[in-house]
C-alpha cells in the first residue's frame, strides 16, 4: 500500500513576497514564523547574499490541512496560459443563481486585492458555474 505523500505547490513569479501575501488573502494562509534565531523574515533576507534578497517566500494553511505555498523568483515572465491552476472553492453544493452570487462576491473581494476578473462560466449540461480569474501576477485561477 502507498502511503499519501504531503506536497507543496511552486509558483514561479517576479515578486515572490507580493504574490505570497496575495494567496495569504485568498485562502486564509499565514505566513510561518522565520527560523530560529531571526526576529523577523526581512532578518532572515538581509542575512541572504545580494542575490538572494527577496527570492523566495511562503505562506502556510494555519490548519496545517492544505499544502504549502512556495513562491519563487524566476527571471522570465509567463508567457502562455498556465498549464495548472488552483481552483478557490467557494460555490461547493450550490446550485444555479445561488452559486454565481456566491462566486461574484468573492469575485469582488478579490479585485479588491488585485486580482483580475477574466470571464464567468455560466452552468452547462456537465460543469457548474465558475469564474476564470488571473492572481496580482496574471497567473490563472478559477473560483469554482
Amino acid at each position: 500500500m502507498v502511503s499519501v505523500k504531503q506536497f507543496q505547490v511552486t509558483f514561479d513569479c517576479a515578486e515572490p513576497e507580493r504574490v505570497a501575501r496575495f494567496w495569504c488573502e485568498v485562502l486564509g494562509y499565514v505566513v510561518p514564523p522565520p527560523p530560529e534565531g531571526f526576529a523577523s523574515w526581512d532578518d532572515v533576507n538581509r542575512a541572504l547574499p545580494p542575490e538572494r534578497q527577496g527570492a523566495a517566500f511562503a505562506c502556510v494553511d494555519p490548519t496545517g490541512v492544505g499544502p504549502r505555498l512556495y513562491f519563487q523568483r524566476v527571471p522570465e515572465g509567463r508567457v502562455v496560459k498556465n498549464r495548472l491552476h488552483l481552483d478557490v472553492r467557494v460555490g461547493t453544493g450550490l446550485v444555479g443563481d445561488e452559486r454565481v452570487a456566491a462566486l461574484e462576491a468573492e469575485c469582488a473581494r478579490l479585485t479588491a486585492l488585485g486580482a483580475v476578473r477574466v470571464q464567468l462560466l455560466l452552468a452547462d449540461d456537465h460543469n457548474e458555474s465558475c469564474l476564470a480569474m488571473q492572481d496580482v501576477e496574471g497567473n490563472e485561477f478559477c473560483l469554482d
